[in-house]
């Protein structure tokens, strides 16, 4: 079991820290009315990594630490500057299952070894407002870093730390550091204690070559879009494991993205190549929305049935609701987690770090991008453009539900080929992205009340089996009815605004 906390500390050096032998004066801080020496604690940490050191290239810090409060195994993951998410899980021999599981975007089949032992001797203050509260806690560190990899080297130095209490408020620091600065305290330059002993005690692992910051070829642009929904990818799995907000969604919108791009720049990326791993991809995003579009459905009918006044309401329709929705949730965050940790998708991940790393470019790749690049996006308004006429031209039913829905697909694929091309198209390709926006949500709209009243009829065959009134689905499906109508009537106009107004 881990636990999980949020980390907003700062961390100082200067003379006052290194080799010093107090904490400075800070009872002069706004706000403090106290302060507690809680002693001496000495901690003794081991610092672990792939031997190539992937974990500390992303700033990911993974130890196991004995003495002090808080001994375990501890995780610390980059929120923001001086703002980590540290997961906590009791002392063991190996890495806790649930700790593993949150470096395996990075680790994937790689060993995780001991890379740096930190003894420090932690000199510990609270400082409390006047009610005993805790505002933050102070200590001096003296540090002790061996190497225990490549190198085997030592280095020893003292640094302040200052660390807000839990709920605490971040202008408290400033007041600290405006006192820690007159006695001759500034920011470390290490974002961490692990980052400065790789710095001083032996060779850090080589950084990939980083990508040019200014795209200049056609191929250029579009790695430099895929290697940013790549890097999502990576980074998000952590979240997805914890089950924070918005994860799973922004997830699975990076693995279209990058599965739009590979397939919309086919005459820049070799095909042959990318289409294996667009077909992974596209198995990856159906694995994240296993529960996602069920759940839409559910909210979408739910909203519905709310809106209807008590008098259309005949039978338990809640309640049938509630069961139906249940008995079709087919995912679960049990589910979902195999997914990430099964060897399908790893394999994935190798492939993308292939695919960005060591892209298979074709000549257009050296291409003037307002040609290579504008051509590929024109050839999928060009596709959009079709599919929306002949929506257009076929009578309300079932063959233009599903020329919709094939439009709507083809407009979010342009919006990704949109937002790759934007960087070096400007202007036209951002009001693309804009007018594809617009598009895709008139027509998801339109395919939601398809989807809708496919389930509302399948409401009402399980109410009628059950010998209950299937009035309330029948009321429920008109009004969909009529939601799609309105969207079939809103598309002309709509159509003709965007192509008035596209200009790639």
């Amino acid at each position: 079991m881990a636990d999980t906390k949020r980390e907003i500390e700062r961390k100082y050096e200067g003379p006052a820290a290194d080799g010093g032998t107090e904490i400075p004066d800070l009872s002069g801080v706004p706000g403090v009315a106290g302060i507690v020496d809680k002693g001496v604690a000495e901690l003794d940490a081991t610092y672990y990594d792939t031997p190539d050191q992937r974990l500390a290239t992303a700033s990911l810090t993974l130890r196991r630490r004995t003495g002090g409060s808080d001994a375990g195994w501890h995780l610390k993951l980059p929120v923001s500057d001086g703002v980590r998410d540290e997961i906590q899980a009791p002392l063991s021999d190996t890495v806790p299952r649930a700790i593993a599981g949150l470096v395996r975007s990075r680790v994937r089949d790689a060993d995780l070894v001991p890379l740096v032992r930190l003894r420090s001797a932690r000199d510990v203050r609270h400082l409390v407002d006047d009610s005993g509260a805790l505002l933050a806690e102070v200590s001096l560190d003296r540090v002790r870093a061996d190497r225990l990899d490549a190198g085997k080297g030592t280095a020893e130095w003292t640094e302040l730390e200052v660390e807000l209490a839990d709920e605490g408020d971040p202008a408290f620091l400033d007041k600290v550091e405006k006192k820690l600065s007159k006695a001759g305290l500034s920011r470390s330059a290490s974002p961490s204690k692990l980052a400065r002993a790789l710095s001083t005690t032996g060779p850090r692992a080589k950084k990939k070559p980083a990508p040019a910051k200014d795209p200049v070829t056609a191929g250029e642009h579009v790695l430099a879009y895929l290697r940013a929904q790549y890097d999502a990818i990576v980074e998000l799995d952590p979240a997805v494991r914890r089950d924070l907000p918005d994860s799973v969604h922004s997830m699975r919108v990076a693995t279209r993205r990058m599965r739009s791009t590979v397939r919309s720049y086919g005459k820049i990326l070799d095909r042959a190549v990318t289409d294996p791993i667009g077909d992974e991809l596209k198995w990856l995003a159906g694995e994240l929305g296993v529960d996602r579009d069920q759940e839409v459905l559910t909210e979408r009918l739910t909203e519905s049935l709310g809106r209807l006044p008590r008098t259309l309401l005949s039978g338990p329709v809640r309640t049938r609701l509630r069961t139906w929705a249940h008995a079709r949730h087919g995912g679960s965050r049990r589910r979902l987690i195999a997914v990430l940790d099964g060897k399908r998708y790893l394999a994935l991940l190798t492939a993308l770090d292939a695919l960005v790393t060591d892209p298979p470019l074709l000549k257009a790749a050296g291409g003037d991008p307002a040609k290579v690049v504008a051509k590929a996006v024109r050839k999928d308004f060009g596709k959009v453009a079709d599919l929306v006429e002949q929506a257009l031209d076929r009578p309300p039913g079932a063959d233009r539900d599903h020329a919709m829905h094939e439009a709507r697909k083809k407009a979010k694929r342009t919006r990704y080929a949109a937002e790759a091309a934007a960087p070096a198209l400007g202007g036209p390709a951002a009001g693309l992205v804009k007018s594809m926006k617009s598009l895709q949500s008139l027509l998801g709209d339109h395919q939601d009340s398809v989807m809708a009243r496919d389930a509302l009829r399948e409401l009402a065959a399980l109410a009628h089996a059950a010998g209950e009134s299937s009035f309330t689905y029948g009321v429920l499906h008109g009004r969909e009815e009529q939601r799609a109508a309105a969207a079939e009537a809103a598309l002309p106009e709509a159509w003709e605004a965007i192509r008035a107004q596209t200009a790639v």
